[in-house]
């Protein structure tokens, strides 16, 4: 069975899906059909589309969302990525830029969770803050579906992971990625400003103090 805390967050996975793939006149009827699901019917759902296994006696609580994610299967907004993760747009976010960082290879614990995987979340990390300007960024593994992922939450106010959730559109989650991206171009732009400012000094506009015979 799948546990009841998780419930939602499967829900709210699946209508993410929905929205950005199913086609205009088909996606209401799926998302009602979605959120008024029972815990039966939900886990009946998952084993048909084979988002969850299954054993002739018991079904395994561990879905494959994030490896669906990861494989590409399941639609979502990535910001970057490197040999040992990927970083995407959370499409049920805490606040404005949470980002989830999600192993390449499934970790079960957080001991699994390499350090490259949160040299990306220190990387994200100081873009969300450039681009948003939050009091602080958390940075908190959590453990969901099985395994162990990174959150990256902004905190404005007082956000934590209790905290309530809101769910973006695509044209949301694609307005915040260009926000993201755009601090890349800022960065460049303050690197080039301060190379052509930088002084070149040689004797003749370099003032020394005369050395004493």
């Amino acid at each position: 069975m799948i546990p009841k805390e998780q419930i939602e967050q499967v829900k709210n996975q699946l209508i993410g899906q929905i929205e950005s793939t199913f086609p205009k006149e088909r996606k209401d009827k799926a998302i009602s059909q979605i959120a008024s699901m029972n815990e039966e019917e939900l886990e009946q759902f998952l084993i048909q589309n084979k988002l969850i296994k299954t054993n002739s006696e018991s079904v395994e609580e561990e879905t494959k969302i994030f490896r669906l994610i990861v494989e590409g299967k399941i639609p979502s907004t990535k910001v970057a990525e490197n040999s040992d993760a990927i970083a995407v747009l959370e499409i049920n976010p805490i606040s404005n830029g949470h980002i989830l960082i999600i192993p390449k290879s499934p970790a079960p614990s957080s001991k699994e969770l390499t350090k490259s995987a949160f040299d990306l979340a220190n990387e994200i990390k100081e873009k969300l803050e450039a681009a948003f300007s939050p009091k602080e960024v958390k940075i908190i593994s959590t453990n969901s579906f099985g395994e162990e992922i990174i959150n990256l939450i902004p905190v404005y106010k007082n956000e934590n992971l209790n905290s309530k959730r809101s769910h973006l559109e695509k044209h949301e989650l694609v307005k915040l990625k260009e926000e993201i991206d755009s601090v890349k171009v800022k960065e460049k732009e303050i690197k080039k400003e301060k190379s052509k400012s930088k002084k070149i000094l040689t004797d003749k506009n370099t003032w020394l103090p005369r050395r004493k015979p």
